[in-house]
């Protein structure tokens, strides 16, 4: 038995980032030592979930891994005393509401699992390997086609009713911004007003490239974004937030201006350290491809360790 053990902890890890767009399927040990790397298109549940089970196949059969990570866009169902559990919830995304992403994946299998949503998994990376080390209190925000956030507490992700959806928090609009929400649920929340989809909407036909750091697109964005990393810091109060994805990584002024923003809102009433709170990602594009690597860990680790976030329910 405890051959069998060391045997497996020396297997490579597998990970599944399913992503609106893409998915990543990853075999490695860590940021350092990345086995091989698959990419698959995010069409339709039943071409894309047997597409990644097949390169999942190829690596168990040639080699093996110890445990299997899945990290996917939501809502997703993460209480395993739900009938919903491991499927995706309700999304706008077509074809994916109630895709059992859990089951599909892991049916051919046997070893131990770990599941979150691709922004829990980036945060919980970026707790193991960069810019969270030693952090137990610990958000990541990516903001893309759309806006998430993964939400770290007391060194483990958010439960309850749901996993955190902060991206679709609402909030007070920037004076004179009637830019209609990009939102199908919500006319004014964080990802209908700031997502690069609501980017897009916003410069009416203009190529980013052409659009300058002062240039005033990005005033209610910069607002939208501050003003969610302010209700952050008064609900979790998470010691650090890294923000990422397309929109961010591609205009490295706004950091700097959401930290400042940020700062001015909460006007001294709570006291931040002098360093920034508002920071990148340290794992850069790969906090979400290492998100499932980490979940895998875990799993590893803590067999079956996704349960243990509603044991004291």
């Amino acid at each position: 038995m405890a051959s069998d053990a060391r045997s497996t902890a020396m297997l490579p890890l597998a990970g599944v980032e399913l992503g609106g767009t893409k998915c990543i399927v990853t075999l490695a040990h860590g940021p350092g030592v990345i086995l091989d790397q698959h990419h698959v298109a995010t069409t339709l549940p039943a071409e894309t979930l047997p597409a990644i089970v097949a390169v999942l196949e190829g690596w168990h059969r040639t080699q093996g891994f110890g445990a299997l990570g899945i990290a996917s866009f939501g809502p997703l169902g993460l209480d395993p005393r739900s009938s919903r559990y491991g499927q995706i919830l309700n999304t706008p995304k077509p074809g994916w509401s109630g895709a059992d992403v859990l089951g599909v994946l892991t049916s051919r299998f046997d070893v131990p699992t770990g599941l979150d949503t691709d922004v829990n998994g980036a945060a919980l990376a970026e707790i193991r390997w960069g810019c969270a080390q030693g952090l137990g209190d610990f958000a990541y925000v990516t903001v893309g086609t759309g806006i998430g956030v993964g939400l770290i507490v007391h060194g483990r992700p958010t439960r309850g009713i749901g996993h955190s959806e902060i991206g679709h928090v609402r909030l007070p609009r920037t004076p004179g911004d009637r830019l209609p929400s990009v939102c199908a649920f919500h006319p004014d929340c964080v990802e209908g007003l700031a997502s690069g989809t609501a980017l897009r909407a916003r410069l009416g036909g203009r190529a980013l490239r052409d659009v300058a750091p002062d240039d005033a697109v990005w005033v209610p964005m910069v607002d939208a974004i501050a003003a969610m990393c302010h209700a952050l810091l008064c609900t979790t109060g998470p010691r650090r937030i890294a923000i990422g994805g397309g929109v961010v990584s591609g205009q490295p002024h706004l950091l700097a201006r959401i930290e400042a923003a940020l700062r001015s809102s909460l006007n001294g009433y709570l006291e931040l350290p002098d360093e920034p709170m508002v920071v990148a990602p340290a794992l850069g594009a790969d906090a979400g491809p290492l998100g499932s690597i980490e979940l895998a860990a875990r799993a590893l680790e803590t067999p079956r360790f996704a349960e243990q976030e509603f044991r004291s329910v």
